[in-house]
């Protein structure tokens, strides 16, 4: 009796322990279950559209190869604008840039306009949705260290932040113009992209909460000018003196920094359960590098890479053809980890998270893409000011008072500066020599005093924006990019009936970003 007793208690503890034996399991894996992915979202500064090896390009990038490869990478992805700041406020909001009050390429010494601290940006709803965030790299939205009051990047949502406020200086080599949490850090050893992700390794291995998700927002400076790049690497792309080798070799040590990242987030466990998004700021300043498509009418300067990657949530090994862009990523990073977008808020961009999950019957872009640059010209006839993305077709807007600096004074300088310059300076296949009016230090002093006013005579001035406000489109020009990417026969006659709902759509779009755009003047 005694011993069928005790046979009777082992088998009902035998049963009580697989109970609790299942329930713990259930309760794990309903954890698991609930348990956000991670997101890193990566942005090159100026990458051309065929730089990467993956679209073509003449780059050696295995990391982000890899990436696409396992991932959805789009053909036809945008950034929000083709000027650094303006598409940097667009990628990190989901609004057009002049709502979210950056109406140019910032300058702190010049510019009042930052990015305003009432936008919601994705770290703020990642934040509020449990994430720990973090921003590193180039910022370019306004800082307060030219003497006027702007809010840094703790105040758009990063619990912690690391880099520049625009451009690594002197070059990529060795930054002496870096912050961590708004002190100043001096001159730091090594290359930008490396130095960049040293820090958010870091941050991984000993700042973050290791209870939360984290959010990880690299903006990486390169291949912007000035530029520089390890020996080692610019070798396997020409001569060490060659700007198209240094640009390669800045690219390609970018990705070597990116797999970097990628390895730790293996090493911690983590990489199967993180959302990467990869793409650019604009087009590349390298004419050789955009497959041949015009920056003056938009598609050059804004065709950037698009490389999607989740292996727990998004199949790979897929291309996607729709129209789609860094406008898109706040939505889009919602839909993918489950969160509303900000409530009250209307965003330009959609949520592609169907496009990205094998169900694109589920997606609807509720606006057109849209795009629109207010930005000095020597040639109005050929840069246009807006555009609007419908299927194939793009619409291309002209303003009937285009905003023009001194042309004979531009002249003057740049003939000025070319002839301060050495022979060897002066020309530079690959950079038409304008081009590096804007982006590239002149080691001659007068040479660079004159580009120092050529930058001025250029520079958006903000007590234009009341006659911003005010014009209106005077001409249209219409494309369809399925048979025309380079964009060369303008066939609005042909399509009256298109050019006519798309101009509709340009204006009404216009309308209500310049009515949220603030006056900073």
């Amino acid at each position: 009796m005694i011993m069928l007793t005790r046979t009777i208690n082992f088998r009902a503890a035998l049963v009580l322990s697989t109970c609790l034996s299942t329930c713990l399991t259930l309760v794990a894996t309903a954890d698991a279950a609930e348990k956000r992915p991670n997101v890193v979202i990566m942005m090159a500064d100026d990458l051309g559209s065929s730089d990467l090896g993956c679209y073509g390009g003449p780059v050696k990038t295995p990391a982000l190869d890899s990436l696409a490869a396992r991932g959805v990478r789009f053909t036809q992805f945008y950034s929000g604008c083709s000027g650094c700041s303006p598409s940097r406020a667009v990628a990190i909001t989901g609004r057009h840039h002049i709502r979210a009050g950056v109406y140019t390429v910032l300058s702190d010494r010049n510019h009042n306009a930052h990015l305003l601290e009432r936008e919601v940006t994705i770290a703020e709803v990642l934040r509020d949705n449990g994430y720990d965030t973090a921003h590193l790299g180039k910022w370019h939205l306004g800082m307060p260290y030219s003497g006027r009051e702007k809010p840094t990047p703790d105040k758009h949502g990063f619990n912690y932040w690391f880099g520049s406020e625009n451009m690594a200086l002197p070059s990529h080599k060795n930054p002496t113009n870096f912050y961590r949490n708004g002190e100043p850090l001096g001159k730091i050893e090594g290359y930008a992209s490396q130095i960049v992700v040293a820090d958010a390794i870091n941050w991984l291995d000993e700042k973050r909460d290791p209870k939360a998700p984290f959010f990880l927002h690299i903006w990486f400076h390169e291949p912007h000018m000035p530029i520089a790049a390890p020996d080692e690497i610019v070798s396997q792309y020409g001569p060490l003196d060659s700007r198209s080798a240094i640009y390669s070799g800045t690219v390609d040590n970018q990705d070597r920094a990116i797999a970097r990242l990628v390895a730790k987030l293996e090493e911690m466990g983590e990489l199967d359960n993180t959302i990467i998004v990869y793409s650019s700021d604009q087009g590349s300043y390298r004419a050789d590098r955009n497959g041949g498509l015009s920056g003056g009418k938009f598609e050059g300067g804004i065709r950037s890479p698009g490389i999607f990657f989740w292996p727990n949530g998004i199949p790979g090994g897929r291309l996607e053809s729709e129209p789609a862009g860094s406008v898109d990523l706040l939505p889009t990073v919602c839909g993918l980890v489950g969160i509303d977008t900000p409530e009250g808020v209307h965003l330009d961009g959609s949520d592609i998270s169907p496009l990205l999950t094998g169900n694109p019957e589920k997606f609807a872009r509720h606006q057109p893409l849209f795009w629109l640059w207010p930005k000095p010209t020597l040639n109005a006839a050929t840069s246009a000011m807006a555009a609007i993305r419908e299927g194939d077709y793009t619409l291309l807007g002209f303003f009937g008072d285009e905003l023009f600096p001194d042309v004979d004074a531009i002249i003057r300088l740049r003939e000025q500066i070319k002839a301060a310059l050495p022979e060897e300076e002066r020309e530079n296949p690959g950079v038409p020599f304008p081009r590096r009016f804007f982006s590239t230090p002149f080691d001659d002093p007068k040479a660079e005093r004159l580009r120092s006013q050529h930058l001025q005579a250029f520079r958006f001035r903000e007590e234009w924006i009341p006659r911003l406000k005010a014009d209106g489109f005077q001409r249209f020009e219409l494309y369809d990019l399925s048979t025309d990417p380079l964009q060369q026969t303008d066939i609005a006659d042909e399509h009256p009936d298109v050019v006519k709902r798309l101009s509709e759509q340009l204006i009404e779009i216009n309308a209500s970003v310049m009515a949220d755009g603030p006056d900073w003047d």
